[in-house]
């Protein structure tokens, strides 16, 4: 279920926005996750806007465009010697869409192997062009470790 909240009566900054529309934007989010999981990079690109901003949860620096992401992905541990996640769960969002501008705020639970889950707080902006929404901007922050079997 799609959290949205409807326009409020001064006209505010929640617009909230038509079904279609929610689901559209979630369905991206929800995409370059599970493109993640499948390790399909370029799956996961086709989320983003080439000239995305990302504030990774792994590092510190703004990361501006596709060039720099992948040389942040690049320099990441492999999947050999880097902890070995099991599951990626986007949930708890909130959507609210402004004409061709979307505002998705939502939780990520990462699960690993021999880890205690990890919980990361997403913002995420798309804008709608050429019939599609696609992510301009990331924005994860590391909230805390989930002890083994801890409820969120």
């Amino acid at each position: 279920m799609h959290a949205t909240v409807p326009p409020l009566p001064t006209g505010g900054a929640r617009p909230g926005g038509s079904p279609a529309d929610l689901a559209a934007v979630w369905e991206v989010i929800t995409s370059m996750y599970r493109a993640f999981t499948a390790g399909d990079r370029a799956r996961i690109d086709s989320c983003l806007d080439p000239d995305a901003t990302v504030f990774d949860s792994a590092t510190t620096d703004l990361i501006c465009g596709k060039t720099e992401l992948d040389q942040v992905r690049d320099s990441r541990p492999s999947a050999e010697s880097g902890p070995k996640e099991t599951g990626l769960e986007a949930h708890g969002e909130i959507i609210d869409v402004f004409a061709d501008l979307a505002l998705a705020r939502y939780w990520l639970r990462v699960d690993y192997v021999d880890l205690p889950p990890r919980l990361i707080r997403n913002t995420a902006v798309l804008r709608h062009s050429s019939e599609r929404w696609r992510i301009v901007h990331l924005h994860e922050d590391f909230q805390r470790d989930l002890a083994f079997g801890e409820a969120e």
